[in-house]
C-alpha cells in the first residue's frame, strides 16, 4: 500500500540531490554559527577598518572564533541539520507549491490582459 504522505527515515535517509545536500549544508554552517556568534562577533568588531592587520591584531578573537567553530563543527551537529532539514520538507515543499500556484495564476492573468489589449487594438484599427 502507496502512502501519500512518506515518513523519512532521519538516521538513514533517502540520497539527496546535490542542491539537496547543498541545502543541508547551508542549515549546518547556519547551525554552527549560531553557536559561535558572540566570538564571530568579536573578531567582526576588531576587523572592521583592518585588512592585513587583523591577522595578528586581531589574533585572539580570530583563534576563540575558529576553535568555537572547530568544537561545533562535527557530525552530530551536520546530522541535526540533515533531521531539522527533513522535518521540515513538507512545508518547505508546500510553500514552494503555493509560490508556483501564484507565479501561475498572475501568468495567466497577464496573457488574458494581453489578450485583451490586442482584441481592442484589433477593433480600434477596424473602426478606423
Amino acid at each position: 500500500m502507496a502512502t501519500t504522505n512518506p515518513k523519512y527515515n532521519l538516521r538513514n535517509p533517502l540520497p539527496l540531490s546535490a542542491a539537496q545536500e547543498a541545502e543541508v549544508k547551508q542549515l549546518y554552517y547556519k547551525r554552527v554559527r549560531a553557536h559561535c556568534a558572540p566570538e564571530i562577533k568579536a573578531f567582526a568588531e576588531c576587523a572592521v577598518n583592518r585588512t592585513v592587520t587583523a591577522t595578528w591584531v586581531c589574533r585572539t578573537q580570530r583563534l576563540a572564533m575558529n576553535s568555537c567553530m572547530v568544537a561545533h563543527a562535527k557530525p552530530e551537529e551536520e546530522d541535526r541539520a540533515r533531521e531539522e532539514w527533513f522535518a521540515t520538507h513538507g512545508e518547505r515543499r508546500k510553500a514552494k507549491e503555493e509560490e508556483l500556484a501564484r507565479t501561475e495564476k498572475r501568468r495567466e492573468e497577464v496573457i488574458r490582459m494581453m489578450r485583451e489589449d490586442e482584441r481592442r487594438q484589433a477593433a480600434a484599427k477596424g473602426s478606423s
